[in-house]
């Protein structure tokens, strides 16, 4: 049986002052944390450095996704896409009709070759590390030298669980409370003691894995001490934030890229998609262009912290998709690393520039940091907490592919991976042996992930009618850090106005970027910190005695989202 509706308390009647209600958004390189009533949140790296004892394990999570080994086969591969952007760029025109035209990377190369850094000052030694702890930004201070293991409690929007030190399902839970704690603690101002009189509202991704939700309940309930709390779709989080009742939401995160169309504040589940690539994935790919043209800082290495930190900062100046730009470029950056002269460098660049961001659509490119895959939120596993839940869903689901044929199609859409690993359809996906596995996801062919343009495509046809596909059509909302590159979503907007379905081509196609002029990173939590202030969202809280005696029960009855 479903937990009985507990009688309201008197906290449930009034509206809770916003500067006591805390909203978190973890993503795989930042997490965003900050009162509801602030206008931007604090912003730090998701990651904490540990000191290692004597003899202890090496392990550093990188700062950017890892590229794959360079094979005669993948240089091919990567050649050939470069060169097809290219062709495709060398046949656009520029706003005044005339024809675009590249330069080639021999000659980009020959310049930066002979280009020499020029020393600007001493630079500052290392700061002096005295704790055994550093969490956040302060861990780009840390001397590389020094024994501290790295980690990234997210990787790819998800828990990042793997069997190396510190890759248990507890060690990350860990890692999220100390960092989450000491940003609540040290930035905001407030004492852990005192945050079970606050409240807090945490974003989680559109495809979750119901365990991980259970977890992270348990870690801001009783771990942190929140008074109270709820959970919000990072999709539905985007339409609250820029005012939008309905939308396809793109969210371009750093490792991931997800798909969702929310209606009136619900995310529908056959139209979640989640690419395993994002802006780290892109900007790799600049990297690799960068080199190929002899990039002039020569001891670059992606394994060094501030040199990834260095080459981000590039990819975020530099990039765009700016059709009347083109020929060479000169540009300057310094490299100001603790311990070491800084220095000016003079890099000159050609359309690696565009081409990289477009990697987004020619997804080839994206091979340099490896195969991915796109994921799809899977029926749901059985879960022993709330066995009623499971079986119902369970039933109801085969009586329905038994009743409904178009059902049974997406049904099979669903679970197209699982003959692999199950003789019976009707079974759910083996959990993975990881604990907190991602039972509740199933990739579609995995090694091969869908464009952008495809991807939303393909989320908007998954709309349940043909009403919301229209809505979908005329409301593409593009939020998170990866998409603050000039021209891209003109790009977007062309590539899908050739691809759309002739009955919506009469829809005034929209892609809205930045809406309300808020940063596109931040729309998702601004939109959380304004759900918690809403009269409704009285109905949403779960206070510490409701999920200690309930647990996930509760949380299916108030979540605000489709359990």
């Amino acid at each position: 049986m479903s937990a009985p509706a507990q009688e309201p308390g008197p906290e449930h009647f009034q509206q809770f002052p916003s500067n006591r209600i805390i909203v978190v958004h973890p993503g795989s390189l930042y997490v965003r944390i900050g009162r509801a009533s602030d206008l931007l949140p604090v912003k730090q790296l998701h990651c904490i450095a540990r000191y290692r004892r004597p003899g202890g394990k090496i392990y550093r999570d990188p700062f950017i996704p890892p590229s794959a080994p360079k094979t005669k086969d993948l240089i091919q591969e990567l050649e050939e896409c470069r060169l097809q952007v290219s062709h495709t760029l060398q046949s656009c025109v520029q706003s005044n009709g005339a024809r675009r035209y590249a330069t080639p990377p021999q000659q980009i190369a020959a310049f930066n070759r002979r280009s020499l850094p020029e020393t600007v000052n001493d630079g500052e030694p290392w700061p002096q590390v005295q704790s055994d702890v550093v969490v956040g930004d302060l861990v780009l201070d840390i001397d590389p030298d020094l024994p501290y293991n790295i980690h990234f409690p997210y990787r790819r929007g998800d828990f990042n669980i793997h069997s190396e030190v510190g890759g248990s399902l507890s060690s990350v839970l860990n890692d999220m409370f100390t960092i989450w704690s000491a940003i609540i603690e040290h930035k905001l101002g407030i004492p852990l003691m005192e945050l079970v009189k606050y409240r807090c509202v945490l974003l989680i991704p559109d495809i979750y894995s119901r365990s991980h939700l259970k977890y992270l309940m348990s870690l801001l309930l009783k771990d942190l001490g929140f008074g109270s709390c709820f959970l919000v779709q990072e999709s539905v989080g985007a339409t609250f934030g820029a005012g939008i009742g309905s939308a396809c939401v793109v969210d371009v995160g750093d490792q991931k890229m997800a798909i969702s169309c929310v209606e009136d504040g619900i995310s529908h589940k056959t139209t979640r998609l989640r690419m395993d690539y994002g802006a780290g994935d892109v900007c790799q790919t600049l990297s690799w262009m960068f080199h190929k043209s002899v990039f002039p800082y020569k001891d670059w290495n992606e394994n060094v912290p501030r040199d990834v930190m260095l080459m981000r900062s590039l990819y975020q100046d530099f990039t765009h998709v700016n059709l009347d730009i083109c020929g060479p470029q000169e540009r300057t950056f310094l490299v100001d690393h603790p311990g070491d002269i800084v220095n000016k460098y003079t890099l000159q660049i050609g359309d690696e520039c565009i081409i990289s961001p477009l990697a987004m659509f020619y997804t080839d490119l994206l091979k340099i940091t490896g195969l991915k895959s796109t994921k799809i939120q899977n029926r749901q596993p059985s879960d022993p907490e709330d066995p009623f839940d499971a079986e119902f869903l369970r039933e109801t689901g085969r009586k329905r592919e038994t009743a409904d044929p178009a059902a049974n199609e997406s049904q099979t859409f669903e679970v197209a991976n699982e003959s692999q690993t199950t003789t019976n359809p009707d079974e759910d996906i083996v959990v993975d042996t990881l604990e907190g596995g991602p039972g509740d996801m199933v990739s579609l062919t995995p090694g091969q992930v869908l464009a952008l343009d495809a991807a939303i495509l393909q989320s908007i046809d998954r709309c349940p009618s043909e009403e919301l596909k229209r809505k979908m059509y005329s409301s593409i909302l593009i939020v998170g850090g990866g998409v603050k590159i000039q021209g891209l979503a003109t790009w977007l907007q062309n590539r899908l106005a050739l691809q759309i379905p002739y009955a919506y081509k009469t829809e005034q196609l929209e892609i809205v970027t930045s809406p309300k002029d808020i940063d596109p990173a931040s729309t998702a939590w601004k939109g959380a910190a304004v759900m918690s202030c809403l009269e409704s969202a009285i109905e949403l809280w779960i206070n510490q005695s409701e999920w200690n005696k309930y647990g996930l029960k509760i949380l299916r009855e108030r979540a605000p989202f489709i359990w």
